[in-house]
């Protein structure tokens, strides 16, 4: 279940990451950190961005953007510089690409047993949350 996010947690995650996420992400987060989206490729479940600030919080996003993207680089074909922000549960990946030190707002997936990206939406307000 998504909830809101901080000003704060979310900077504490930009400085992990080196860099700043992109706008129109960082706004939805905010508002609903984590949630559910359809696309015509198939139902996808947001990561939630790490928040710290209570225990309970700290639990509800264990599954946070750095942990997945980490696990998903297991894969050996995974981007070194994407960002995996939510899953299809098939392991396939929507993610952010870093280029020139700061994530492009173009939201790609990363498909698992090829290691091909598709461009899924020019920006993420593209993509509907449910």
């Amino acid at each position: 279940m998504p909830f809101n996010l901080s000003e704060e947690q979310l900077v504490l995650t930009e400085k992990e990451l080196g860099t700043k996420l992109p706008h129109e992400y960082r706004e939805a987060m905010k508002l609903d950190n984590g949630g559910e989206a359809s696309t015509a490729e198939d139902d996808w479940e947001f990561y939630p961005i790490k928040d710290s600030s209570d225990r309970k919080r700290l639990s509800r996003t264990c599954n946070n953007i750095i942990n997945e993207t980490e696990s998903c680089k297991g894969f050996g074909n995974f981007p070194e510089e994407a960002l995996a922000i939510a899953g299809n549960g098939l392991g396939d990946q929507m993610v952010f690409i870093k280029e020139l030190g700061q994530f492009n707002n173009t939201v790609f997936i990363w498909l698992h047993e090829t290691g091909e990206l598709q461009e899924l939406v020019g920006s993420f307000n593209g993509i509907e949350k449910l």
